[in-house]
This record gives structure tokens, C-alpha cells and sequence, in this order.
């Protein structure tokens, strides 16, 4: 297998333990009208990510890969940049999450191409991550649309 198959999917890795993480901060720190919709939108797009960074650590494994979801390596690698330790505005938090998941979404695609060349079962498995961010992205978006 690939060095870049297992150098994509590390990356992907740390970006969705990262949203996870970030996820549960906003969910815990947003303020404001609308609070509870984004609230239950937040567990719903934590789900999603703990369950898709456990389908790549599972598939790192499978090509002979060690994953690496510790703490200080996606505090050092992870591409969405960082969250607020205190609180944040509803309407604020859209346009943050919506950008976190977006960025993991693109960088899914710079490494899409090779992955699916090298190992098209990787390349599956990032589409679907991909796919399901962007759509969590657009939602985010969508209902953060002045009235």
C-alpha cells in the first residue's frame, strides 16, 4: 500500500477526531436564539465524526497503518484550526462549524485522486466522509440564512 494512502487517511483521521472535539465545545458554549436546534445539530455532526474517524482508524489498521488519534498529534496536525475555550454566539457558531467542516471536506479532495488511484476501497471510504461533510456544511449554512 501507498505511504500517501496512509498519509491521506492520518490526515483525515486527526481532522475528524478534531471536529469531534470541537463539535462538543460549541455544543457546550453556544449562546443565543436558535440555541437548541444547533445544539442537537452538533451531536448529530459529533456522531458522524466519531463514527467516521473510528471507520479510517479501523481502515489505517487494515492496510498495516498505525493510527494515531492521540491528543497532542491532532492538537500538532489537525487542519481546521482551532475553537474558542469560552462562549460563543449561536449565529457565530454556524459560520465556524460550517468552515471547519468544509476545510476537511476540501482536504479529503487535494488527496482524492491518489488515494482511489493506490487503493480504490480508502478512496470509497473517503468520499462517503467527504460527501457527509460537505452535506452537514450546507445544513449549517442553509440555516444560518437571515430571515
Amino acid at each position: 500500500m501507498s505511504d500517501s494512502v496512509g498519509s491521506a487517511l492520518q490526515s483525515v483521521l486527526v481532522d475528524l477526531i478534531d471536529i469531534s472535539l470541537q463539535g462538543k465545545q460549541a455544543h457546550w458554549n453556544i449562546q443565543g436564539p436558535r440555541f437548541r436546534s444547533l445544539h442537537l445539530q452538533l451531536d448529530e455532526i459529533v456522531s458522524f465524526a466519531r463514527t467516521a474517524s473510528d471507520d479510517v482508524a479501523e481502515r489505517l489498521s487494515a492496510i498495516n497503518v498505525a493510527p494515531d488519534g492521540r491528543a497532542a498529534n491532532v492538537a500538532a496536525t489537525s487542519s481546521i484550526g482551532d475553537i474558542s475555550g469560552t462562549w460563543i454566539k449561536v449565529s457565530d457558531a454556524y459560520e465556524i462549524i460550517e468552515s471547519k467542516l468544509q476545510t476537511a471536506s476540501d482536504n479529503i479532495k487535494k488527496n482524492l485522486e491518489t488515494v482511489d488511484e493506490a487503493d480504490p476501497l480508502s478512496g470509497d471510504l473517503l468520499i462517503g466522509i467527504a460527501t457527509e461533510l460537505e452535506k452537514q456544511a450546507w445544513m449549517l449554512r442553509a440555516a444560518s440564512v437571515a430571515e
